[in-house]
C-alpha cells in the first residue's frame, strides 16, 4: 500500500552535520525512454504522488526519483561474476513547496537531467539534510 508515496527511505549513519543519521525518504517511478536530448524532462505523476510529495510539514525529507530505461526490459541490466551494469541513469526532483496541483488525477514534474542520482548526489543530499538543510 502506497499510503505516503514512500518507496525507499535512505539514512547516513552518523553524519557529520548538526542532525546525526541523516534520512531522505524516496518515491521511486521506472520509464521505458530514450535519454532525453533536452536539459530538462517531464514526467507524469499520480496526484496524490505529487501532493504527498510537496508537503512541507513532513519530518523526513523526500524526493522523487525517476529512472529511465530502455525500451526491452531484457536490456536493463546485466549482470556475472565480474560486473552489475544498470542501463541508463536516475533523475531527482525535491518537490516540496511546490504549489497545488489544479489537475483531477496526474501532475506533470519538470526534472533536470542535471540532477543525476548517483552516489556522489545522494552524498550531497545527506550533507544538506545533515546540517538541517533540504535536498
Amino acid at each position: 500500500m502506497d499510503d505516503d508515496s514512500v518507496d525507499m527511505v535512505l539514512h547516513q549513519t552518523g553524519g557529520g552535520g548538526t542532525i546525526r543519521s541523516p534520512r531522505v525518504e524516496l518515491q521511486l517511478k521506472c520509464r521505458a525512454a530514450q535519454t532525453p536530448a533536452e536539459v530538462m524532462f517531464s514526467h507524469s505523476i499520480k496526484l496524490k504522488n505529487y501532493n504527498d510529495l510537496r508537503d512541507t510539514d513532513v519530518l523526513v525529507p523526500r524526493i522523487l526519483v525517476v529512472v529511465l530505461v530502455p525500451d526491452e526490459p531484457d536490456e536493463w541490466l546485466e549482470h556475472s561474476e565480474a560486473e552489475l551494469a544498470l542501463r541508463r541513469c536516475g533523475y531527482w526532483v525535491s518537490l516540496r513547496g511546490f504549489p497545488p496541483s489544479d489537475n483531477a488525477t496526474s501532475h506533470t514534474v519538470h526534472i533536470s537531467r542535471n540532477q543525476q542520482f548517483t552516489v556522489e548526489s545522494l552524498q550531497a543530499i545527506m550533507q544538506r539534510i545533515g546540517r538541517g538543510g533540504l535536498p
